[in-house]
């Protein structure tokens, strides 16, 4: 269908509007929160953990005139890695090509020399709007929130020049405080464009990403430090368990944790495999509301050593 057309009252697909926005941050900023907040379902993985996403979450918010499609990213952060460097150019090629962008600045952290190289990268993205949101309000006083949002003005006029964000909102993602008005912020930017997703869909990953990702998130849930990021999650198959009848219906997920060195495996599966147990406990109640049906979920841990520097396993792993 052509942009020219319109539809009823002589505006373009009747005023309805439908674009994408992404969320770039520093990690842990708050981004896969305000996602799942957005979408109202969990589409991204969260954690205390920094980079736990590495893949790009789709969520998709649905309005009766508007669709506004989330791009989810991992943090931008100076690379240290051959995996950092490989999760920069994904954020860098998600940015030329959404319509409008929303960088989360926590309400509970000074802004720090991590949000200046970022905002300097989005300065050179050219002209699209970007806002500011910052995030996790619940977690300082209102004093405290009205000192980071005049901070926050004041980077973009450094950036940008004084004409600064184009808009600057507070929101907290765990109450509700304003997620609204970040969905109605993002919406303003979007162009005149027919529903680009079904009614109803919430995202467009893959099954098998959202079962890795639910996974990970579940093995990174309490780790020691010993184990930051050196973890890869591979959906090896789901697969119908056979001769089940109709209404008993069960499915066998098979799956690859990767960790760089002998030590970490240890961490992961704990003593006598209890910590295995309780990450497959844990992945298994939302990998079976994702699923819509029971899973017998078989973990496997293995060692792919210093994956993250390697460029054939980062291949292999799917980055």
């Amino acid at each position: 269908m052509s942009k020219q057309n319109k539809a009823d009252g002589g505006e373009p697909f009747g005023g309805y509007h439908a674009g994408f926005s992404v969320l770039v941050g520093r990690p842990n900023a708050g981004k896969s929160t305000l996602t799942n907040a957005l979408v109202g379902k969990k589409v991204a993985i969260t954690s205390a953990k920094p980079q736990t996403t590495r893949h790009t979450i789709r969520g998709i918010v649905h309005r009766d005139d508007a669709q506004l499609i989330l791009v989810d990213t991992p943090g931008l952060h100076r690379p240290r890695t051959l995996l950092g460097k490989r999760l920069n150019d994904l954020v860098a090629d998600t940015l030329a090509e959404v319509d409008a962008i929303g960088f989360c600045l926590p309400a509970n952290e000074k802004i720090g020399p991590g949000d200046k190289f970022i905002a300097a990268q989005l300065a050179a993205v050219g002209r699209k709007p970007i806002i500011a949101i910052v995030t996790k309000a619940d977690l300082v006083d209102r004093q405290a929130l009205t000192e980071q949002l005049l901070a926050v003005a004041a980077l973009g006029r450094e950036v940008l020049g004084e004409e600064g964000w184009k808009d600057i909102v507070p929101v907290s993602a765990t109450d509700g405080f304003q997620v609204g008005t970040v969905a109605d912020v993002l919406i303003s930017h979007m162009p005149p464009s027919p529903p680009l997703y079904p009614d109803g869909e919430l995202t467009d990953e893959p099954e098998a990403v959202m079962v890795a990702e639910l996974i990970r998130e579940a093995a990174l849930e309490g780790v020691r430090d010993e184990l930051p990021h050196s973890l890869a999650v591979v959906v090896d198959e789901i697969v119908p368990r056979e001769g089940r009848s109709e209404d008993n219906q069960l499915l066998d997920v098979r799956v690859n944790l990767y960790v760089e060195r002998p030590s970490q495996k240890a961490i992961i599966i704990g003593k006598g495999g209890s910590r295995l147990r309780d990450v497959g406990t844990n992945a298994r109640k939302g990998i079976e509301a994702l699923l819509g049906t029971r899973i017998y979920l078989d973990l496997h841990v293995k060692v792919a050593k210093d994956w993250q520097r390697d460029p054939k396993q980062l291949v292999k792993l799917g980055f």
